[in-house]
């Protein structure tokens, strides 16, 4: 076996050879522009419409945490800081997939990371998977066009 046939150590070059050089499928490449080219756009909008619905979340959870007990309160705190954490990553990473940025693009799977974590340790272990899986696919298949 040479060392081309084996996946790397770190977790990026790992997920790149997996969902990159060993995918059966890979996404066209006009597929990839459009998607690098309204990514953004699409995120922003996504954006934009979440932060109503995470304000609200924040204010109904934090008046019901005093009557939902500890399991309710240490659950609800998690899985906000955890939505909260990739808003903000998705905020961060928004300038830079515009010129796309390999910065932003990390920012992106750090995002998706964040998610996956956070579904598995609240127990939505098959949509973790299988969201995380679609997801990491997706973002490994455009990483070549962010450029650093």
């Amino acid at each position: 076996m040479t060392a081309s046939d084996q996946a790397p150590k770190d977790l990026v070059g790992f997920l790149d050879f997996y969902l990159v050089q060993k995918a059966p499928f890979q996404i066209p490449g006009e597929i990839r522009e459009l998607l690098v080219k309204f990514g953004p756009w699409i995120a922003l909008v996504l954006l934009v419409l979440s932060l109503p619905a995470v304000l609200v979340m924040l204010g109904i959870g934090t008046v019901l945490m005093p009557f939902g007990g500890i399991g309710y309160a240490s659950g609800f705190g998690f899985l906000s800081v955890a939505l909260l954490a990739q808003l903000v990553l998705l905020g961060m990473a928004l300038p830079g997939l515009f010129t796309r940025k390999q910065s932003s693009w990390k920012l992106l799977l750090y995002s998706q990371l964040v998610g996956i974590a956070a579904s598995i340790l609240s127990g939505s272990i098959v949509w973790a998977l299988l969201g995380g899986l679609i997801g990491l696919y997706i973002l490994f298949q455009i990483r070549a066009l962010y450029v650093n």
